[in-house]
């Protein structure tokens, strides 16, 4: 079981040192002069689909967009889970059955208190 977990360190510090390495490998290609830079006021423009914005670039959303992708990101972590779940069903047994219903309850009653509030409708 150490070697499994071995396995995920060596991953997570495989992932780590590469993430940190291309800024770092960014940066010195850029001293070093291979990595292009040369600005100009065209190159430093704002734009938006190649035309000049007009009014304000600074706006708020509507915070229902947002609890539609927590909603939606909160359903795929669920299928990602139970996934996961029905794949080891066998070696779970009446445990993992009764956890994984647990969690389907738990998340049915935070969807059905936001249907009742009514949340979820757009107006």
């Amino acid at each position: 079981m150490l070697t499994q977990f071995g396995q995920i360190a060596l991953f997570i510090l495989v992932i780590v040192l590469f993430i940190s390495a291309l800024p770092i490998a960014a940066f010195i290609f850029r001293l070093i002069g291979l990595a292009p830079h040369k600005p100009t006021q065209v190159k430093t423009s704002t734009y938006e689909s190649g035309m000049e914005t007009v009014g304000k670039s600074w706006i708020q959303f509507n915070v229902r967009y947002y609890t539609y992708a927590l909603i939606f990101v909160a359903l795929d972590v669920t299928a990602i889970l139970l996934y996961t779940w029905a794949v080891d069903l066998k070696s779970l047994g009446a445990a993992g059955l009764g956890v994984a219903l647990v969690f389907i309850a738990i998340l049915a009653v935070g969807y059905l208190y936001t249907w009742k509030k009514k949340f979820l409708e757009w107006k």
